[in-house]
């Protein structure tokens, strides 16, 4: 379930990059997040409205907060990947994911992990050639920010609301903040072919992959989830291969294949180390930030100890609200 919704999301985000060709990535951004709210909120129906009146101002302005990263890293992935390749904006992304996990481990041994992906990042963009484009690495790297502060932010959220009302109340933020950047632009020229095709893609990202991970973490610890997680750059240089056509030269393969290590290195790493109640779970929350609002997950004692089953008062569902993604 988490390979599928996995290629699933990053399917999503190369069918996003093909749009590119008829509205600019704010305006479709805008337009996924837009459906991606609108159908979360009415899967939470009316114990959402419940969740929100009973919510303390702390937890909402959280909600606020996190909407807000999570609108930036959809906004600067969609720029980045409207300028490179899918999979280098994916692992540039990756990088937020990778400094925060590192960071919580506290050993400085574990900064390998960093340098390894720094230089797998070097070889999927290759600067040698003088075909850099600065812009799309730039937007890249404040989607990597943006991240860190999703991980972050994703964890309060997740002590407050269940894993759909928070995800639902961070998507419709992120469609209110991005509106003055996205919404112009589809109020001028209405296009309906357009608004139906990112009703498609929100179905692809978030809807199946959040749902199909909700269920994978039932039945997966942390450390197993965290593991398949990292394998994300590697998934999205593969979709946009298949679907977009972007054929990546050899070295290319050589940097993914370092980003992909890195992941799984800092993950083991962190699973070395003792559980602290309470503390957030860096690589797990979010390990696949890529760009999309992916929920994070806080991950339950009982998870982490590799037991299975869901959160504490959602037995039907065990993510908190992300990364996303998440494109």
């Amino acid at each position: 379930m988490l390979l599928i919704g996995m290629f699933t999301l990053h399917t999503g985000s190369a069918l996003a990059v093909t749009a590119f060709a008829h509205a600019g990535p704010a305006t479709v951004t805008w337009l996924r997040l837009t459906w991606a709210a609108l159908l979360l909120l009415l899967l939470g129906g009316p114990s959402l409205w419940r969740a929100v009146r009973a919510a303390s101002r702390r937890e909402l302005g959280a909600v606020v907060i996190l909407g807000t990263a999570s609108a930036g890293m959809m906004l600067f992935y969609s720029e980045a990947t409207a300028r490179i390749e899918l999979g280098t904006a994916t692992s540039i992304e990756f990088l937020g994911t990778l400094v925060v996990a590192v960071a919580a481990m506290r050993r400085r041994r574990e900064l390998v992990w960093i340098l390894a992906a720094v230089v797998g990042v070097v070889c999927l963009t290759r600067p040698w050639l003088g075909e850099l484009d600065l812009v799309g690495v730039g937007f890249a790297l404040a989607g990597a920010v943006c991240v860190v502060a999703y991980i972050v932010l994703t964890q309060k959220v997740g002590a407050g609301f269940s894993p759909v009302h928070g995800l639902a109340l961070t998507m419709t933020v992120g469609a209110l903040v991005s509106a003055p950047l996205g919404a112009p632009a589809v109020f001028a020229a209405p296009d309906p072919d357009l608004i139906l095709f990112t009703l498609g893609i929100a179905l692809l990202f978030p809807m199946v992959p959040f749902l199909l991970e909700m269920m994978a973490l039932q039945r997966m610890s942390r450390t197993a989830y965290s593991t398949f997680s990292s394998m994300e750059p590697g998934a999205s240089l593969i979709m946009g291969l298949v679907v977009i056509g972007q054929s990546p030269a050899l070295v290319q393969v050589a940097g993914m294949a370092l980003v992909v290590v890195a992941g799984v290195g800092a993950t083991r790493g962190d699973s070395a180390r003792p559980v602290v109640r309470g503390e957030p779970d860096a690589v797990g929350a979010g390990a696949g930030g890529t760009g999309s609002a992916r929920p994070g997950a806080a991950v339950p004692d009982h998870q982490e100890r590799g037991g299975a089953g869901g959160r504490a008062g959602e037995p039907d569902a065990s993510r908190a609200p992300e990364p996303v993604s998440a494109p």
